[in-house]
């Protein structure tokens, strides 16, 4: 797939409010032509509202979009090039699924010819062709979802737009939908923006990601770069699985060590900005925390929950008064048992620092 530079899309201080609630604050982002980028966060963070005002359907209270280089802010649906589909798939429960398909080139005015071409066309490619004379009702959610994304596809649009289309869907069928998703934008090489608020989907999707918090882009990146490097506790805690274990601190005379229930410890990472004294919070992910090896510096602790997931198992222990989590591989946790001691091992090359007073990143 061909990438491009040139942006295929640009919003710059959107905002728009519904009454006394703000759904977009100043909202800024953009995304370059051919990226799957994911709109990330809890319900009511503003992800719907931003797709809808990129497809014209909402009309912004202030701020600009651009598509392709050009104003849209307040252009109409149809010459914006883009497609949406939503979160109920809102297929024509009446019409055949070739109907469903035929219905937008209808529109558009196509000719006959061509309508029957690309539909049949549109169809092969998401194995719905046995499926044309069918109607919605009588069809599995997850042919119902590719119905729906046909009918966005079929149009060819610049940017495919998609609200939470997975969420009606069961976790098997979740999950070969990703996978279709992924192969479809690599066949076609379109612009896509997903929002999501499951972190699975936005990890295993997204290109680049923009978390989003109160209308607003807290935090944008490429999967790893937001799970190594989060710019708030925020962040820290939407991104990863388990989430980030969170222990209170105080920063040290010398801005490196820091004093915690667990004892001190020495970050690796220099603090750019903190004052000696000051209350932080240090960040620990599941999978930077072991048993201890024989004769290694350790932490003891006792093990008080045991969560097989599989190929890994979660390990909940007790330390200092703390409950932390650790991510094991199966073998490395065969064995243990609610009660046992286990001295622990922290990688403190990996931890990150917060500042208690409003959870941004120290280091």
């Amino acid at each position: 797939m061909t990438r491009s530079d040139k942006h295929a899309l640009r919003l710059t201080g959107i905002s728009k409010s519904y009454g006394k609630v703000r759904a977009l604050e100043n909202l800024s982002f953009d995304v370059a032509e051919g990226r799957f980028f994911v709109l990330f966060g809890p319900s009511s963070v503003g992800k719907t509202t931003a797709l809808r005002t990129i497809a014209g359907l909402v009309a912004t209270d202030s701020g600009r979009l651009e598509i392709s280089g050009q104003d849209m802010t307040t252009a109409p649906i149809a010459g914006r090039g883009v497609s949406m589909v939503f979160q109920s798939f809102a297929l024509y429960p009446h019409l055949t699924v070739y109907e469903n398909f035929a219905y937008p080139l209808r529109e558009e005015k196509a000719g006959r010819e061509e309508i029957d071409s690309r539909v049949k066309e549109t169809a092969a490619m998401l194995k719905l062709t046995h499926r044309l004379e069918r109607k919605p009702n009588t069809l599995s959610g997850g042919e119902q979802q590719r119905v729906a994304l046909g009918r966005s596809l079929i149009r060819r649009p610049k940017i495919l737009l998609l609200d939470e289309p997975l969420t009606n869907l069961d976790a098997k069928l979740r999950h070969d939908m990703r996978a279709e998703l992924k192969r479809l934008h690599r066949q076609f090489g379109m612009t896509i923006v997903y929002a999501t608020p499951d972190e699975l989907e936005a990890l295993s999707m997204g290109e680049e990601i923009a978390v989003m918090r109160d209308g607003a882009v807290v935090q944008r990146g490429t999967p790893d770069e937001l799970y190594e490097s989060p710019i708030d506790t925020y962040v820290a805690g939407k991104i990863g699985s388990p989430h980030m274990n969170m222990l209170k601190a105080t920063l040290g005379a010398d801005l490196s060590s820091l004093d915690t229930a667990l004892g001190k410890f020495h970050s690796a990472r220099p603090v750019s900005t903190g004052n000696a004294g000051e209350a932080a919070l240090v960040g620990i992910r599941p999978s930077d925390l072991r048993p201890a090896a024989a004769g290694e510096a350790a932490i003891a602790s006792r093990v008080h929950l045991i969560e097989p997931l599989g190929d890994v198992t979660v390990v909940s222990v007790e330390a200092g008064g703390e409950t932390l989590r650790m991510v094991l591989p199966e073998q490395s946790a065969t064995g243990m048992k609610p009660g046992d001691n286990v001295p622990i091992s922290i990688d403190m090359s990996k931890i990150h620092i917060f500042r208690a007073a409003n959870g941004q990143a120290m280091t």
